[in-house]
């Protein structure tokens, strides 16, 4: 896959692994759109990252989509590559029934719905593009959700978008669309920040930085892989 002369739509770009891809692909001559949902954020991300583009989006709301969408066409018709990484993650007490399910952030509407809308909503931009691309960012707790049952439905969503990955790419190969997905492990990151404080698992030894995360994860796309696997420190050795 090429990775530069691209133009990249990076939805949650202003933080983490979003911000990171941002930097990368800005290195390396892309033109680079990036939404989130907090001002402050996208004004910081904008003063750090020269030449990127930036706007305000939530893309939890049919509303915000349409506005990103729009956004898109009118400034950016040379999309090329759209990448799906906005996240959230919560603590659930699954045994406090429906109270604790909307105390917070909708995963499902953040992790799931986005996506798959997004997805949908700019494959009419993508289609016949050189290098088109739609990447999902899920996660290795998709895979070991045993290791967190203290947040059930961030690991159900994204192993839902894991199966979703799995069949898009089956579905829009003969119209020239690749799909990736990228599953991170642990990432220092403000993803669950609060509970992660409380865990005193904010950083450690074992958990890779997101640059470190993105360059080797993006070091795959660029060898076309599909399912973007990068280890922890501690595997490096074993």
């Amino acid at each position: 896959m090429r990775m530069s002369g691209n133009t990249v739509v990076i939805t949650g770009g202003a933080t983490g692994i979003g911000y990171a891809m941002a930097e990368y692909f800005l290195a390396r001559d892309n033109v680079v759109v990036i939404c989130g949902r907090r001002a402050d954020r996208l004004a910081q991300a904008a003063e750090r990252l020269p030449g990127a583009h930036t706007m305000e989006c939530d893309v939890t709301s049919p509303v915000g989509r349409e506005r990103l969408i729009e956004f898109t066409r009118e400034r950016f018709p040379n999309v090329n590559i759209l990448i799906n990484n906005a996240g959230a993650q919560r603590d659930i007490d699954l045994t406090k029934g429906v109270a604790e399910l909307d105390d917070g952030d909708s995963e499902i509407a953040v992790n799931l719905e986005a996506p798959i809308w997004l997805s949908a909503m700019f494959l009419p931009l993508l289609r016949g593009k050189d290098n088109a691309t739609i990447a999902h960012v899920s996660s290795g707790l998709a895979f070991m959700v045993e290791r967190a049952t203290r947040c059930p439905i961030y690991c159900a969503t994204k192993a839902a978008v894991h199966a979703f990955a799995i069949a898009q790419r089956i579905q829009l190969a003969p119209a020239g669309v690749r799909v990736v997905e990228i599953i991170p492990p642990a990432v220092e990151s403000e993803l669950n920040l609060a509970s992660r404080r409380k865990r005193n698992f904010v950083t450690a030894p074992n958990m890779l930085t997101a640059d470190e995360f993105v360059a080797a994860a993006l070091g795959q796309m660029e060898q076309d892989v599909d399912e973007i696997r990068v280890p922890m420190k501690w595997a490096e050795h074993k």
